[in-house]
């Protein structure tokens, strides 16, 4: 029985975000490619369409009673080290994560508030 694109649709549909990262993690790898947006000038772009935004970042505003906690979800969010992930942390505002969707970036906000912290999606 062959996979089809609306089995792919459903099991990604109930993945975590967490889930999601590692998924996008294992296809860069096993493909070679990137995931990461590329830019493309040309006459398309000259033509300057207002188009609604694809893309989010989650910024972490402040890490509240709770840093820890916050640290904990920036390092599974990012996979950043404990380091890195304090810095982001103690360095708040910064964004965590950048040119995510929508639902990554509402879902990654509500990981962060629900640890403690104020955030907020650009």
């Amino acid at each position: 029985m062959a996979i089809t694109k609306d089995d792919i649709l459903e099991a990604v549909g109930s993945m975590t975000v967490m889930d999601l990262n590692d998924l996008v993690k294992a296809f860069e790898e096993k493909f070679g490619v990137s995931a990461a947006s590329m830019a493309v000038a040309g006459p398309a772009a000259a033509a300057a369409v207002v188009e609604e935004q694809t893309e989010f970042t989650v910024m972490l505003q402040s890490f509240g009673e709770k840093k820890v906690e916050v640290i904990k979800v920036v390092r599974a969010a990012t996979g950043l080290g404990l380091k890195e992930a304090k810095d982001l942390v103690d360095g708040a505002p910064k964004a965590v994560k950048e040119a995510i969707s929508k639902a990554d970036a509402e879902a990654l906000k509500k990981l962060l508030e629900d640890a403690g912290a104020k955030a907020e999606i650009k």
